[in-house]
């Protein structure tokens, strides 16, 4: 635990920003506040103080500061020097990841990494179920969207995007539907949830806010299967509501059309996640920088 919240206490205190040291660690924001606060109360020490506009050192942090930089360089020279000294990067990595993103966009780059690295071993299993990565033995998995479990490190890899979208065919009968409203009026193809997930934007007392909405959407169609929902909505059944990486090809060759793009909800996230007690060996390291630099 000593070494817990060293490294965002350095980088916030570099950047004077907790923004910028999260995105520098490719963390979020609030796992580094956790992090420096669950700091600063071990030590008894206030380190930082924060206000909206500006965030500072303490005097005894910029001691600490002093000595953890010092540290940290240190650690960073000795990996160097380990890292080195295996030239070739081997064993197994287990990892878990989501059914189609891994079928479709992971596991071909996991592919093309064992190419490069022919002493190193993957086993993946792909499960749309959250995996217990500690007593499961799993080296990271790979998760989509908010991230909730504070004891696991997280790097961003990529974001998707979600669309609804139809067939021309279908809205050429139907027509374009252009509020959420309207969405009750078409036949919904429905995966394994009976809603969808938006974003409203309602006048608060000073300012518009921008609100959740997840619309409860009905039809005659519900698979459990991305690709089936796609091929019914290619076929003129419905409108359908999906991850970039289903429908993407089929926007840009006009066999679908996006709309209602004013209420989608902000990109969600696509993270690589390992156990917080768990320090990334050179070949996990390995892998995870090479999917954030072909993912990216």
């Amino acid at each position: 635990m000593r070494w817990d919240g060293i490294s965002e206490f350095v980088y916030v205190a570099e950047y004077e920003s907790f923004t910028r040291a999260a995105k520098e660690l490719g963390v979020s924001t609030a796992q580094v506040s956790r992090q420096i606060s669950a700091l600063e109360k071990r030590l008894n020490i206030k380190l930082l103080y924060r206000t909206t506009r500006k965030v500072s050192l303490s005097e005894e942090g910029r001691v600490f500061y002093q000595h953890c930089r010092s540290v940290l360089d240190g650690l960073d020279a000795a990996e160097q020097a380990v890292s080195n000294l295996q030239s070739k990067p081997q064993g197994r990595i287990k990892l878990t990841a989501p059914v189609t993103y891994g079928e479709q966009q992971l596991l071909p780059l996991i592919n093309d990494f064992m190419l490069q690295y022919r002493d190193i071993e993957v086993t993946a299993f792909l499960s749309n179920q959250k995996i217990d990565l500690v007593e499961g033995g799993y080296d990271l998995a790979i998760r989509i969207g908010k991230l909730n479990d504070s004891t696991m490190m997280a790097k961003k890899l990529s974001r998707r995007t979600n669309f609804v979208c139809a067939a021309p065919t279908y809205l050429d009968k139907y027509g374009i539907p252009h509020t959420l409203d309207e969405l009750s009026q078409h036949n919904c193809l429905l995966g394994t949830r009976d809603y969808w997930h938006f974003i409203e934007t309602a006048k608060g007392a000073n300012e518009e806010v921008n609100k959740e909405r997840n619309l409860r959407v009905a039809g005659t169609v519900q698979y459990n299967s991305g690709h089936s929902l796609v091929d019914a909505a290619l076929k003129g059944l419905g409108v359908v509501q999906l991850p970039d990486y289903y429908v993407q090809k089929h926007l840009a060759s006009g066999a679908l059309v996006s709309f209602l793009d004013d209420y989608r909800e902000p990109d969600e996230g696509i993270w690589a996640v390992y156990p917080h007690n768990r320090h990334l060996s050179p070949k996990i390291r390995l892998l995870v920088d090479y999917l954030a630099k072909r993912l990216a």
